[in-house]
This record gives structure tokens, C-alpha cells and sequence, in this order.
């Protein structure tokens, strides 16, 4: 594969602290390289410096000849004063762009319900990032560098680009950088992860899922100071692998490898366990909507809702914006009396919600963090272990200098996680999660779902972040056409049910001075979706049954022959070549069923 630019000796310095020290790396053609690491860590410094829009103070950035470099700022860069169209498709005449499958791909899928011919400056926070994002798609370049791509994404939104990226990246066209907390995402699209932490950026082979495997193994042989994070990572694994079946189709690593690694680790929730403790705090009784109706003025928004809350249940809240996902919550925690039917709660509910923002807080943003969690309850049981606030504090991230920082100083993620605390600490018994993942990275991400493994209550979750959602909930349902449907598929069947509303015309609605259908034949929010037959599941299913099979058997018989290398006469080259000419073989062979295994599960 062909280089396109390379960083060698990279060296950032301040005052303070060292950001990179000595760090060389490079992108070629067709890698699709995910950039992961604890917020500050430097990820959005290194696509800066590799994008050439900072210089090093020390080493150099090469970028070879001919080579276009587009990036996805964090920061708005559109100019205000011009109209959508412009911002995504320049001075290009209307019948040279129409035409391209490619613009219209992006297009369709990222702003046709925004008016073409609209003011940058008159649209919302997410409109402009959308726009600006379709606006660095739409060029033909060889490197694309994207910084937190999927902020302002819903679920179809994230799913369509992860398709687009796939497709349009593939071995020989050109390379893709991207920093992002969406570890769904990650896993999707990326061949290859970097983490950066303390100065270095370490690679590894694969996406999200491969890159913990990997991490867990590197933390097994480190220091017992790193004890902690080894824990939570493999934890991380064990659900990777023993998960949801959209997850457990997509790593990219060796199955007995893995299973080893989590051969001692429990399930991350004793649902059983928690169940009883849920029942225990509230009862039988947790909110039961009865055949719920809401209507603003001549709108309707919700109707015909029966949906009867379990102590301890777990779901996911899925729907597009403006579905009624957020007027469903205000009827279970109180805030909305529904216009028909009827609401009963339980005696003992206490409902509390993390708020997208930060309201918990307000009031307190000249307290220290110290003094905050002071007026808390002493302790917190998680993990069947008593655990201070002040354990918890470190648990989420937070140092002792931390401690004596005022509120208002907080970065947004460490206000997020102290809020998160603040609530846990109050003890509700019903706890709703909107959009609780803003500003987090994926440690982070790790260590709250963590922490909710062993919450003994109902937890509600309205997220565009599928892996949160899958990771933390048990169930899914589903807004769709005003009414609230269970999803047993989970989300894959959500997107195939937005996909046949948008086919059928009811999908997103393009806006007035739009140039796409948002149900074009042509794009769409939702890639549709090969069908396939009960006889080709059933027979794909036992292919992979047979291939793993085949591993285990393959593994054990790579052991074996390290073992006979090992034990050999050194002196004897001919029997050494002899034995590393099988090991090769059955090593080519793993390499083939792995490509074969990987290859029916994104069928499946």
C-alpha cells in the first residue's frame, strides 16, 4: 500500500507537561484508523499536527507529494454569512454534482432536512456540524481526518456513516483518521486503533473490540499498579465476547485467544440478584402507563402507550428526534399528565434523571468537589463492595487535585461524571439516562457502565450511543408512528424498521428547498439490508459452528507444535525447518477461517 503522510520523532511540550515525547507513526492508503484515549491525552493534538494545522515542537510531519489532506474540526468553521448549498458543494454547477451517486449519498443521509438554500448562520449546533461534515465528504481527497464525526448523529445517522466510510475506504483509496467516544462506531469502521496515553501512541490491529483484547493482554503482564484497569477491561471483553449478537459478529481477534482471557471473569450483571434487591427497594410496583394518549393542541404525539415498568428492568429508548422519546419520560417521571389514559405509580418510586444539562449543578458551581460529595451519604455499594464517595471520585477519573477544584473548573466530562455520582449517592430507585455519554471518552465510558452493573434499580436509557445502549440495558423499545414498540432484535430491528419507513415515504422529512427525497433510491439514512432466508441463516449458523470448531482445533495444534520447536535439537536445522513449515501452514489456515468466520457473521 502506498504512504501518504508520516509523522517521525513528534515531540509537544508545555510548561507543565509533555504531550507526545519521540512518537512516529503513519497513515497509508486504505487504513481506517480509529484514535482512542482519556480526554487531554492529546487524540485531538495528534489529527492537528498530522493534518499540518499545528507544527511540532520537535520531529516533522511528511505528507507525500500530491497528497489532499480535509479535516472535521471540533470547532465551527463554516462562514456564517453563506447557504448550505455553497458550504457543501462550492461554485459546482446543479448538473455536475445531481448526477454523482456520491453526493447524493451524502446528501440524503446527512442533510436533507436541512433547506438547501438556508443560512449557515441561522441553523442549530448540529445542523452546522452535519453540514460541515457532508461538506468535507464531498471532496475528493486522499486523507480524511475526522474529529468527533458522530456528534449530533442519531442512531440512523451514525449507521449511515459508518456504511458510507466502509465503502467508500477500501484497500488502494486513500486513508481515514477519526477520533470518536462511539466505540460502535470504532468497531464498524476501523481496521486499526491507536491509544494515546502518557506521551506514546500505542497501535493496534482491529477495531474497538480487538483493540480491548489486546489491551487486556498488555495490562495482564504489566505492574500490579495497573490492576484496576486490567479488571475493567477485561470485563469490557467478557461482554464483548458473551454479548449482544451484534457485537460478539464484529471483533476482529482470535475466539479461544479471547476466551481464555474471560474463562474466569462472571457476566457484568447478576440480573437475578439485582432484580430481588430492585423489588426489595420499590416493590411490585414501579409506573405502569395504561393505554396512554399526548396531544398538543391538534397534534398527536403519543397514543395507545401500555407499557408497565418491572422493578429492575433495563431498557433502551430508541426513535428518531421529535418521535416522543423525551414526552414519554416526562410521563414516567411526572413532569406531563397525559391527555387519555391513565399513569399509576408506586408508593416508594423515586424517579430521578440525568439531564443533558448539567441543571444538578447549577447551583453549586462555586462549591469545591470535596465539599459537594461531603454532603452526600458516606458510602455507596458497587460490586457487592462498600465504597466511599471519595473511592467512586477515583473510580470515575477524578485526582486528589481534582478534590479541591470548584465546580465551574471542571472540564464537561468531569462534570458529567459528578453529576452522575450526585444522583447514584441520592439513592433513587428509578434512574433515567438521557443522553449520558457527551464529553466522555471511552475509559470513561467503561467505568460508568461499570458502576451501573451493579445498580439495584430501574434504569432507563434514551441514547444515539448503540454500544451504551447494548452494553447497559437488557431490552429495547421503540417510538414509531406514535406508538411504543418492543424491540426482541434489539437495534438492529429498529434500523430495519426505519429503513422500510423510509422506503415507504415515511421517514425523515426533507425540507422545503431541500434537493434530495430522504427516501431516494439513491441514499437514505439506512442502508437496506440484504435479506436472509431461515434455510440460509440456519446454514450460515452451522458454518460458523463448524469454523470455530475448526479453531479450537487449529489453536490447540499451534500449541503443540510451539511446543515440539521449543523442545527440539537446535542443532537439527532440517527438522526445525520441517516443523516451522507445518507451524505456517496451520497458521495460514487459522488466517483463512478467521477471514471465512468474519465474513458469514456480517452476513448473519
Amino acid at each position: 500500500m502506498a504512504h501518504l503522510l508520516g509523522a517521525e520523532s513528534l515531540h509537544v511540550a508545555y510548561p507543565n507537561r509533555t504531550i507526545f515525547d519521540s512518537v512516529s507513526l503513519g497513515l497509508d492508503e486504505g487504513d481506517r484508523i480509529g484514535i482512542v484515549g482519556r480526554n487531554g491525552d492529546g487524540k485531538s493534538t495528534l489529527m492537528r499536527l498530522l493534518s499540518g494545522r499545528i507544527e511540532p515542537h520537535g520531529g516533522r510531519v511528511t505528507v507525500r507529494r500530491g497528497v489532499q489532506v480535509a479535516m472535521l474540526d471540533q470547532a465551527d468553521t463554516l462562514d456564517p454569512d453563506q447557504t448550505v448549498g455553497h458550504a457543501i458543494v462550492g461554485d459546482i454547477p446543479e448538473h455536475e454534482w445531481a448526477g454523482d451517486a456520491k453526493v447524493r449519498d451524502v446528501i440524503s443521509g446527512l442533510v436533507s432536512d436541512i433547506p438547501w438554500d438556508a443560512r449557515i448562520g441561522d441553523l442549530s449546533g448540529g445542523q452546522r456540524r452535519r453540514t460541515a461534515l457532508a461538506a468535507v465528504l464531498m471532496g475528493d481527497h486522499d486523507a480524511i481526518f475526522l474529529d468527533e464525526p458522530t456528534n449530533h448523529l442519531d442512531l440512523e445517522g451514525v449507521t449511515w456513516l459508518a456504511r458510507h466510510l466502509k465503502q467508500r475506504w477500501t484497500p488502494g483509496s486513500g486513508g481515514l483518521l477519526v477520533v470518536t467516544h462511539d466505540r460502535w462506531f470504532l468497531d464498524e469502521v476501523c481496521t486499526t486503533t491507536w491509544e494515546v496515553h502518557d506521551g506514546v501512541v500505542d497501535p493496534f490491529e482491529g477495531g474497538y473490540a480487538a483493540y480491548v483484547l489486546q489491551r487486556v493482554e498488555r495490562d495482564r503482564m504489566a505492574a500490579a499498579s495497573e490492576s484496576r484497569r486490567q479488571n475493567l477491561m477485561r470485563k469490557e471483553l467478557a461482554w464483548l465476547r458473551r454479548g449482544a449478537p451484534a457485537r460478539t459478529s464484529k471483533p476482529k481477534f482470535r475466539i479461544e485467544a479471547a476466551n481464555q482471557l474471560i474463562a474466569d471473569e462472571p457476566p457484568v450483571r447478576d440480573t437475578v440478584s439485582l432484580a430481588q434487591m430492585a423489588t426489595s427497594r420499590l416493590g411490585k410496583d414501579v409506573v405502569d402507563l395504561l393505554d396512554v394518549g399526548v396531544s398538543y393542541g391538534d397534534k398527536e404525539v403519543l397514543r395507545g402507550i401500555e407499557w408497565r415498568i418491572a422493578p429492575g428492568e433495563r431498557t433502551g429508548i430508541l426513535g428518531v428526534n421529535g418521535a416522543g422519546k423525551s414526552t414519554l419520560l416526562k410521563l414516567v417521571t411526572g413532569e406531563l399528565e397525559p391527555t387519555v389514559g391513565k399513569v399509576k405509580r408506586g408508593k416508594t418510586v423515586r424517579v430521578v434523571t440525568l439531564t443533558q444539562d448539567l441543571a444538578e449543578l447549577k447551583e453549586i458551581e462555586h462549591q469545591r468537589v470535596n465539599d459537594v460529595i461531603a454532603s452526600k451519604r458516606t458510602t455507596y455499594v458497587a460490586g457487592g463492595k462498600e465504597m466511599t464517595p471519595g473511592q467512586l471520585l477515583e473510580r470515575l477519573g477524578f485526582t486528589n487535585a481534582h478534590l479541591a477544584t470548584p465546580v465551574k473548573d471542571l472540564s464537561g466530562g468531569q462534570r458529567r461524571r459528578l453529576q452522575l455520582l450526585m444522583i447514584l449517592l441520592d439513592e433513587p430507585n428509578v434512574l433515567v439516562l438521557d443522553e449520558p455519554t457527551n464529553d466522555m471518552d471511552t475509559d470513561m465510558l467503561a467505568a460508568i457502565e461499570d458502576l451501573l452493573d451493579s445498580w439495584p434499580g430501574t434504569l432507563l436509557v434514551v441514547s444515539h450511543d448503540r454500544y451504551l445502549l447494548e452494553r447497559v440495558t437488557d431490552q429495547q423499545y421503540a417510538v414509531l408512528d406514535g406508538g411504543l414498540r418492543h424491540l426482541p432484535g434489539g437495534v438492529d430491528e429498529y434500523l430495519a424498521l426505519r429503513a422500510a419507513q423510509v422506503k415507504a415515504g415515511a421517514g425523515r422529512p426533507t425540507a422545503s428547498g431541500s434537493p434530495m427525497d430522504a427516501g431516494s433510491d439513491e441514499g437514505g439514512a439506512v442502508a437496506s439490508a440484504t435479506t436472509l432466508s431461515s434455510a440460509d441463516q440456519r446454514a450460515i449458523t452451522k458454518e460458523i459452528g463448524a469454523i470455530e470448531r475448526r479453531l479450537s482445533k487449529l489453536d490447540a495444534q499451534i500449541r503443540k507444535m510451539h511446543d515440539q520447536l521449543a523442545a527440539h535439537d537446535q542443532a537439527d536445522f532440517t527438522g526445525l525447518a520441517t516443523l516451522t513449515a507445518s507451524l505456517r501452514t496451520l497458521e495460514d489456515e487459522v488466517s483463512e477461517q478467521e477471514a471465512r468466520w468474519l465474513e458469514l457473521s456480517d452476513q448473519v
